[in-house]
């Protein structure tokens, strides 16, 4: 059953699809082609570093000859959508071994505007379209001979005219992720073309309202999505490097947000050099990109303890990550995970609680799955979600599973002594529908990174009869659980010189099979579940994870 917002968003969910089809229709045909061909850029004001590029590549370091190849191999032979966003991006422009013949590479991309110069969906898709603006411009010394005005006349008017079309419907794109690939290149172009200096006026406007709108305070995403620190400080730093290397002032306030951006990406990195599993992250090595900001003097020390409502425990070899946010708004909801006061755990470099984390390649119904509550290590009522997710196909497809309701979190606190260091909140996500508050205390020992936990449900109007609930803790792939004779206790076996034991003395504890998806595939795991019955009256579960050996 759809409520009123559902409604609201299916209707736009039509409307936008509706306008796409016709504008789609539209941009096929003669004229709109020829509105997007304006003046030739002359020459190049600079070239732009290939390197710059590295964190865009998921290849590995090797170089490409295109002696080998036929130049046609590249477009006659992309059939799947995977070889079509990787082919037609033409980021592959930096594997090249830049001894090769420009002849060779000229003609492959001559070959691509006499079949795509005009506009084609698949091939003209935003992500597609950006990325491969930036690597021509990139690595236009692979196939640009200074001394032939001809094919430069060719290749740049073709070039301008893929920009053109960016900049008249940048206003359509929904989410700032793709949009801030889409104003790079934008910025680019009006950064080595000075005719087109115009593009970068209005790509440095759009940029900082992207900045203003999409971060909070403290450079942290308002999606509440740490991977997404990864996505735009790529974007941010190649912006920069190319305004200095253009010989112009860089604003402000893009050095401010690098800063900012900087900063919560290294309060957040764990020992397994990646980020905590929280709304859609999943889990990317940061070792090659911080490796690239090395290179570029980008390094920060300054850590905060909290970071987009995520409270960050780091003490001595252990790290305990505690989530006491509320759920975005749903515009930036799209890749939420309903895990309020969920935890994460590492040792030593050990990661041993986690949450299931969010895969993108992975089927939707199970991306789907990897949103609900189940899937965190956090405590859930009746089997039910604390947050509910668009359901209708149409909706999902237009604007992702987006969340049609939320809550809020409540005394969100953090004390630390000489012994410990404690976090807790509390959230209403319950309360309507079963009358409960859930407040999640943990403190983690000082002196050998012990944790213990309490979760509370209190009472706060009739609630119904036989309310269960189950407290997930997601082991780690890779990390053996078994059950010992008493029942209140889960040996975790980290390897062969080390273990760890979860203790509830209250109540059982259960090991079920479980699933991670933090690796963009599904690896199986152990999940530890205490089971219970409320009663109808306030309950108070108490666990602890503690070394054995």
């Amino acid at each position: 059953m759809l409520d009123l917002k559902s409604i609201y968003l299916y209707f736009l969910s039509v409307k936008k699809i509706t306008i796409k089809n016709i504008r789609g229709f539209f941009f096929s045909t003669t004229l709109y082609n020829k509105r997007l061909l304006t003046e030739s850029p002359t020459r190049f004001f600079f070239y732009p570093n290939p390197y710059l590029l590295s964190p865009f590549l998921n290849h590995k370091e090797t170089l490409l000859k295109i002696s080998k190849f036929e130049a046609n191999y590249f477009w006659n032979n992309s059939k799947n959508k995977s070889d079509i966003k990787s082919l037609h991006s033409f980021l592959w422009l930096n594997l090249i071994d830049r001894k090769n013949d420009k002849e060779s590479m000229k003609k492959i991309v001559s070959d691509w505007i006499k079949s795509y110069g005009n506009y084609k969906k698949e091939v003209w898709d935003e992500n597609i379209l950006s990325k491969r603006i930036i690597a021509w411009i990139s690595n236009a010394d692979l196939f640009l001979d200074k001394k032939e005005d001809k094919f430069l006349k060719f290749f740049t008017t073709y070039l301008i005219k893929q920009v053109n079309f960016l900049k008249k419907n940048l206003n359509v794109i929904t989410y700032d992720t793709t949009k801030i690939s889409c104003l790079a290149s934008i910025i680019l172009s009006g950064l080595v073309f000075k005719e087109y200096y115009l593009n970068y006026n209005f790509g440095m406007r759009e940029l900082k309202r992207i900045i203003d709108n999409f971060f909070d305070k403290n450079g942290f995403p308002k999606n509440r999505n740490a991977e997404n620190l990864i996505l735009f400080l790529q974007h941010f730093i190649i912006i920069k490097e190319w305004i200095q290397n253009a010989q112009e002032i860089v604003p402000e306030y893009l050095n401010d947000i690098i800063d900012k951006n900087l900063i919560c990406l290294n309060s957040l990195k764990n020992e397994s050099k990646n980020l905590p599993l929280f709304n859609g992250t999943t889990e990317k090595n940061l070792d090659s990109f911080y490796l690239y900001l090395t290179k570029l003097n980008y390094i920060f020390d300054k850590k905060l303890k909290l970071v987009g409502q995520i409270q960050i425990i780091k003490n001595k070899k252990n790290i305990l990550y505690f989530d006491s946010g509320e759920p975005p708004i749903y515009e930036y909801s799209k890749d939420y995970q309903s895990g309020p006061l969920s935890f994460e755990y590492f040792n030593e470099g050990n990661k041993i609680i986690t949450n299931c984390g969010y895969g993108r390649k992975i089927s939707k119904k199970t991306q789907l799955i990897s949103k609900f509550t189940s899937a965190q290590s956090t405590l859930c009522l009746n089997d039910t979600s604390v947050v509910k997710f668009q359901r209708n196909n149409l909706i999902n497809k237009t604007f992702g599973s987006t969340i049609s309701d939320g809550f809020k979190i409540f005394d969100a606190a953090r004390e630390e002594n000489k012994n410990d260091i404690n976090v807790s909140a509390t959230h209403n996500a319950y309360l309507s529908r079963y009358g409960y508050l859930h407040k999640r205390e943990i403190k983690i020992f000082k002196k050998d990174g012990n944790v213990k936990g309490i979760d509370t449900l209190i009472k706060k109007k009739n609630v119904p009869q036989g309310l269960g609930f189950s407290i997930r803790f997601h082991i780690y792939p890779g990390i053996s659980a078994t059950k010992t004779i008493s029942g209140q206790s889960i040996l975790l076996q980290i390897n062969q010189k080390k273990s760890w034991i979860l203790i509830s003395e209250s109540h059982n504890l259960e090991i079920e099979k479980g699933l991670f998806m933090g690796r963009n595939r599904i690896v199986n795991n152990d999940c530890a579940v205490i089971y219970g019955n409320t009663n109808q009256q306030d309950t108070c579960i108490k666990w602890e994870l503690k070394r054995s050996i």
